[in-house]
């Protein structure tokens, strides 16, 4: 099943050089968890399976087009102190009241964001919208991707407050760049999620868990290799950059035992999940019957003025 799946995937997605959880694993994991899907939604999601794939990257291209959409990919919760998953509300309007929209938006309101995102999904399947329900089940995707992501739950999200710089896409994208071939990714049919909010700040406590690990480890790592085994140099789109290397990269991921793999398998599994609730909570619309309209492409123009930070 792994070789099957993984052959589809490589035979037909052109892999992008990644920047975020990255380019190439947001695919990826919204490809995979097409799979998951029932009979019933899949006859809407297979024969668009290329969409949910290449589209998965789009929330990450908006926020460098889209003021107010950085702020959805993460949550520092240390900011919040120790205390963090125990203070901050899980519903939105409770927490506007508790610490105001501006600091929320300031350190992130991923869980937030992925949950309304999950309520317009369900809309979208409601109405039966044929292009909304694709466009959306491809952020939501993606959403609930970050929220898997370590180092998107906290402030020292690049290693930027521990001398670790590069860190951020060292960890989810040079790892399964590397790596995902070898990975075992399916993850069974999709389940009904009683409470999608709860169930997204499941997902954010034992993500932020990993934290000190992520960190702690590559710290250790770095001790052992000098320089010039560290990085290595490759060839991307005609320049040569400087990448961690190969048995950097290997060591590290096998210091963290398989989390990257662990994380993407849970990501695929949370996105089936909540694609299939949407669907349930929504009736189980008939997507047989869907009027067939052609998705438009979303256009996307980045903002040279508008300044964001990469995660």
């Amino acid at each position: 099943m792994k070789i099957f799946i993984l052959s589809i995937f490589y035979g037909t997605f052109f892999i992008l050089s990644p920047n975020y959880w990255g380019f190439y694993a947001h695919s990826l994991i919204n490809r995979m968890a097409v799979y998951s899907l029932p009979p019933e939604m899949m006859v809407l999601y297979k024969p668009h399976i290329q969409f949910i794939t290449e589209k998965a990257v789009n929330p990450d291209r908006r926020r460098y087009a889209v003021k107010g959409e950085a702020e959805k990919h993460y949550i520092d919760l240390d900011h919040y102190g120790d205390s963090a998953l125990f203070i901050l509300p899980i519903y939105w309007n409770e927490a506007v009241e508790k610490f105001g929209e501006d600091s929320l938006r300031a350190n992130g309101i991923g869980p937030w964001a992925a949950y309304f995102t999950f309520l317009n999904l369900t809309k979208a399947f409601s109405e039966r919208n044929h292009s909304a329900i694709l466009r959306i089940s491809a952020d939501l995707g993606h959403y609930i991707g970050d929220l898997h992501v370590p180092l998107h739950t906290t402030k020292n999200y690049n290693g930027q407050l521990t001398g670790q710089e590069g860190i951020h896409g060292f960890w989810e994208s040079r790892i399964p760049e590397l790596q995902a071939t070898d990975y075992s990714l399916w993850v069974g049919k999709a389940d009904y999620i009683a409470k999608p909010q709860h169930a997204i700040w499941e997902i954010v406590a034992q993500t932020h868990s990993q934290v000190d690990s992520v960190l702690l480890f590559e710290k250790e790592l770095s001790r052992e290799f000098p320089s010039d085994r560290k990085y290595s140099f490759e060839e991307r789109n005609n320049l040569t950059v400087r990448v961690y290397s190969k048995e950097f990269s290997e060591a590290y991921a096998e210091k963290l035992d398989g989390m990257v793999q662990r994380q993407m398998k849970k990501s695929i599994k949370a996105i089936a999940d909540f694609w299939y609730t949407a669907w349930i909570n929504a009736g189980q619309p008939d997507l047989k019957s869907l009027p067939a309209v052609e998705v438009e492409e979303e256009e996307i123009n980045p903002d040279l003025k508008l300044r964001v930070r990469e995660h």
